[in-house]
């Protein structure tokens, strides 16, 4: 004879879930971790600038410092009126970055004559310069595929385009963006208009 079970027809409770607690040092290494990943990533994508000098003047002074943006140009090119960082194409200046504006594009003619510049035909403003360029002598040069022609603001006491030749797309670091020092100049970096609000269209290059 078999007695009845009182038990079999109960509901058998579920496991509760368990909660398991990192110790002290496992969460610490954690965090560090990841606050290491997240500066690497940043400085990759965002990195910070020193300004030395004074050929970026007066837009920049000696000791300003900047973030720059490479993230930009992944998805765009640079434009007239961009500040840029970018690797110098010297040789004996390898591991150098120089900082300078954007002033022609791919396939532009950029004329400089009578100490004026002219992109296509059209001059450019001199709004946003030091001052009168003294040590701008006349030439012309037609940009190839990948090359811009990059000055620096201060043009009387910079080396730029106009001694090293035009800057090649793959030797672009990036955009400056923003500056954070001193904090009395503190805000973002806005490119300027060069043609004082004249649109003229870069010439055709063939790739």
């Amino acid at each position: 004879m078999t007695l009845p079970n009182p038990t079999k027809d109960l509901p058998v409770p579920s496991k509760r879930p368990q909660l398991r607690v990192s110790g002290f040092w496992t969460e610490t290494l954690r965090t560090v971790v990841l606050v290491f990943v997240v500066t690497v990533l940043f400085d990759i994508a965002i990195p910070r600038s020193l300004v030395e000098g004074r050929s970026m003047q007066p837009t920049f002074q000696d000791g300003n410092r900047l973030i720059i943006s490479r993230v930009h140009y992944m998805f765009d090119d640079p434009t007239y009126g961009d500040v840029i960082v970018f690797n110098s194409m010297r040789e004996r200046e390898v591991g150098v970055m120089l900082i300078k504006r954007v002033i022609g594009l791919p396939g532009d003619t950029v004329e400089i004559r009578n100490q004026q510049v002219y992109i296509n035909g059209e001059p450019t403003s001199t709004d946003y310069t030091f001052e009168d360029c003294m040590t701008c002598s006349d030439r012309t040069v037609t940009l190839g595929p990948d090359e811009f022609f990059v000055m620096g603001d201060n043009r009387n006491h910079s080396t730029d385009s106009r001694i090293f030749g035009p800057v090649t797309r793959d030797h672009i670091v990036g955009q400056v963006l923003f500056r954070y020092w001193p904090p009395n100049e503190f805000g973002i970096i806005q490119s300027v208009d060069l043609f004082d609000n004249l649109d003229p269209t870069p010439t055709a290059v063939n790739e």
